[in-house]
């Protein structure tokens, strides 16, 4: 009986490269999907609309963005689980459906290069550290002396236990031995109030939230969490040029579930990089107060591996645990 088959592995093996070819030429021959584990608005979201816009007049085929909010990518993870890995539903995320939520999650089983592969870098979103002005501290070296100088006198705002803004501030105290008391609050929604209205004292927050205070003096602008100054406030230091190697900016970028043909999701990789080289494109991007990345799948990958690293060491200073 075996040998019956073996003409049959032969001939696959001949022309499975000519098959996948074609497959790579033929697609997409139906709308592709987006999957966004939050809701509409945020990072991501903003990101995947940008981006899904231009594939679908590159790619004559519609590029559709679900949103799928819960358990920090759980949800999303489940809906990309619930389709063929066929090149038609991708996930778009930022960094902390992937470093932070297994920590704080036990849902989350799935890690890249497992049941995810990475496909493409799109962006990095920077976050900034904020003071209100009634500390009187109006750069990042004033800031590190004055609370080295009275520990536990200040306060720093979050969007959350767990949240890139609370790891960050969690990392920095502990590589300049800094100690300052945690208010978390639910999302940059009310966290930047907080700030503005001096409940408290520091936060870590995306550009756009801060602009407007910062021109009405409301605000100042110490640091960004970038391993370079940003391009935005190019004035503005990086945490990196005080603690080398710090980078806790926020990576947007594409997932697949594993098994999706290689050659598809080298397609889409390329078109989102021909995406993002788009003059209008990178206009709505930093009006965002986003970044464009635009890399590979190796790029991803290894962002990827950094984050998680560093959100792991940040996750066991903050005594996180999956619950």
């Amino acid at each position: 009986m075996k040998r019956r088959f073996l003409p049959a592995l032969a001939l696959c093996a001949i022309f499975a490269p000519y098959l996948s070819l074609a497959q790579a030429q033929d697609y997409p021959n139906r709308p592709v999907s987006f999957i966004v584990p939050y809701s509409p608005g945020g990072l991501p979201d903003t990101v995947a609309r940008i981006v899904a816009q231009k594939l679908t007049e590159r790619m004559k085929q519609g590029v559709v963005v679900e949103n799928k909010p819960g358990g920090n990518g759980v949800v999303a993870h489940q809906t990309l689980m619930s389709r063929p890995a066929d090149g038609y539903s991708f996930i778009v995320s930022d960094g902390s459906m992937l470093s932070i939520t297994p920590q704080i999650n036990k849902a989350a089983k799935y890690a890249v290069g497992q049941d995810l592969q990475a496909v493409s870098l799109i962006a990095r979103s920077p976050l900034f550290l904020v003071a209100h002005p009634k500390t009187g501290i109006k750069t990042l070296k004033d800031f590190v002396a004055q609370v080295k100088k009275n520990p536990g006198a200040y306060t720093y705002g979050s969007s959350g236990i767990g949240s890139t803004h609370h790891l960050t501030m969690e990392a920095m105290k502990s590589e300049l031995g800094l100690f300052l008391t945690h208010v978390p609050f639910r999302g940059s929604s009310q966290s930047v109030p907080a700030l503005v209205g001096g409940q408290v004292d520091f936060l870590f927050a995306a550009l756009p939230s801060m602009l407007g205070f910062m021109k009405n003096g409301q605000v100042t602008i110490l640091a960004s969490n970038d391993a370079k100054r940003s391009a935005l406030v190019p004035d503005v230091p990086s945490i990196a040029e005080v603690i080398p190697q710090f980078d806790f900016s926020v990576t947007v970028g594409v997932l697949a579930r594993s098994g999706t043909p290689p050659e598809l999701m080298k397609r889409v990789s390329e078109e989102i990089a021909q995406v993002v080289k788009m003059p209008d494109v990178r206009e709505k991007l930093l009006a965002a107060g986003i970044e464009p990345a635009g890399g590979g799948a190796d790029t991803y990958r290894k962002a990827i591996e950094l984050e998680n690293s560093a959100m792991s060491k940040a996750g066991k200073h903050a005594r996180l645990s999956a619950e």
